[in-house]
């Protein structure tokens, strides 16, 4: 039995806030999703290369639970499968409440080790004005709530599809809780 669902995959040969839906991505080892703008061993995020383009990405995949569009959507927000950047949209998984380093197994072969939390910034609300708000928030005792989804790197290559099963391995205690990468 699975713990979630592949719903849809996303890539973009540029870099730009959405992906393109596809019918299937590639994930490979240590570089992450083939033909992404992101793919790579070292950091690929803009602003990230500009302050030191040695650090290594963590950030080669994006997931995001689709449980998140779902709630935007019933905040009048026009989204859909790829527009907030996502590589992976999850069906069936609470990703943001699992351990740094749970490990993914995405279909039959493909392997995501999740490296923390996805940090939306103010791009967000370009895409769509005051998104940014359901993106990020606050408890009552003012801790910040990341709800973009996860950033993992690929420990072991593969094929990912819409329809793929999603198995989690948790890693052994002491669990640490996400942070934004």
């Amino acid at each position: 039995m699975s713990d979630g669902v592949v719903r849809s995959v996303s890539r973009s040969h540029e870099h730009r806030f959405s992906k393109e839906p596809v019918l299937s991505i590639v994930l490979r080892a240590g570089f992450g999703v083939e033909g992404d703008a992101h793919a790579g061993a070292t950091v690929q995020h803009r602003s990230r290369v500009a302050a030191d383009p040695t650090q290594p990405n963590l950030r080669q995949v994006h997931l995001l639970p689709s449980e998140f569009l779902a709630d935007v959507r019933e905040q009048g927000y026009a989204v859909g499968a790829g527009d907030l950047g996502e590589n992976v949209l999850t069906d069936g998984l609470d990703l943001l409440a699992l351990p740094r380093d749970t490990l993914l197994r995405l279909g039959p072969d493909a392997v995501v080790r999740i490296t923390g939390l996805r940090n939306p910034c103010s791009q967000i609300d370009h895409f769509r004005p005051g998104l940014l708000r359901l993106a990020v928030g606050r408890e009552a005792d003012g801790t910040i709530v990341r709800r973009a989804g996860v950033m993992g790197v690929v420990t072991a290559g593969g094929a990912v599809s819409p329809g793929h099963e999603i198995h989690i391995e948790l890693p052994a205690p002491p669990h640490h809780r996400l942070e934004r990468v």
